[in-house]
């Protein structure tokens, strides 16, 4: 099985300048963002020595090809005592389809809280089926193939709401992990669940209306993603990915996220807009 690992892994061409190595397709046959977002945190962490990141604020600004490399070019903003801020841009035939900022930090003590969630009424990620034998059971050929690809073992806790029509609270749960062993690399779990992050966050944005995300009729992109590392965490452990929108309007959707351990720690959090326009069938 392919790592995740090695799908975000980038190739130094100078200095501050990187290429993508390998690619997926998503569900629309064009570049998914999760990988843009996760191997563009990989390139800045390459310039970067001793601190982790914190946080990231990116801007899809084109659909990305997935039948050529991308280019990562790593602005090294500002190196500061505790902070240090690096620009990436993204590009495709010469024009940018994706930048990102990203801050990380030292490591240092300090004040320590975090809002709780319930989980015990939450099933066990082992008791539920993922996406891609959910896709297969609907006899959805091609979405179970998309599934698989991303190499993230993703589990809805409402298995119905992934794929059907039904109007639903705007409130989704998922859990997830990478496929496969990870090194011990924070670094590496980081960029990996800044690539998981972007998957079916947009989609709860849709869970109010009669439509799926899947729909041949919906044209869906991510605009805009906002992630925030909070403490340390495994991307190959369980993760619980709890989901809301407080909003749709304009063709967009906005979404929030959480990311919880098995035992409630709170280790990420996210925030997106995306487009969810209808097309005239």
């Amino acid at each position: 099985m392919e790592k995740l690992s090695k799908l975000l892994d980038v190739e130094e061409l100078d200095r501050n300048l990187f290429r993508s190595r390998q690619h997926v397709e998503n569900y629309r046959k064009v570049l998914f963002g999760g990988q843009v977002l996760g191997q563009a945190l990989t390139a800045a962490t390459r310039t970067v020595e001793n601190r982790l990141p914190h946080s990231l604020h990116a801007y899809f600004l084109r659909p990305g090809s997935s039948d050529l490399p991308v280019i990562y070019d790593v602005d090294p903003i500002r190196d500061g005592g505790s902070f240090t801020t690096r620009r990436v841009v993204a590009k495709q035939h010469g024009r940018a389809i994706f930048n990102m900022s990203a801050s990380f930090q030292i490591q240092e003590p300090g004040f320590d809280h975090q809002v709780d969630i319930p989980t015990d009424d939450v099933p066990d990620p082992e008791s539920l089926k993922n996406t891609q034998q959910l896709a297969e059971e609907a006899g959805l050929v091609s979405e179970a193939h998309d599934q698989r690809r991303y190499m993230i073992d993703f589990r809805p806790v409402d298995p119905e709401s992934y794929f059907d029509r039904k109007q639903r609270e705007a409130r989704c749960m998922f859990w997830l992990r990478a496929e496969g062993e990870m090194s011990d690399d924070p670094l590496e779990h980081r960029c990996a669940l800044s690539y998981a992050s972007d998957l079916a966050l947009l989609g709860t944005s849709l869970q109010p209306h009669p439509i799926s995300l899947f729909d041949p009729h919906l044209m869906p992109a991510s605009l805009d993603h906002a992630m925030w590392f909070h403490r340390d965490f495994r991307a190959d452990d369980w993760l619980l990915y709890v989901t809301d929108s407080p909003s749709a309007s304009g063709a967009r959707g906005f979404c929030r996220g959480q990311l919880f351990t098995r035992d409630g720690v709170l280790v990420a959090s996210t925030a997106q807009e995306g487009l969810i326009r209808q097309i005239k069938k």
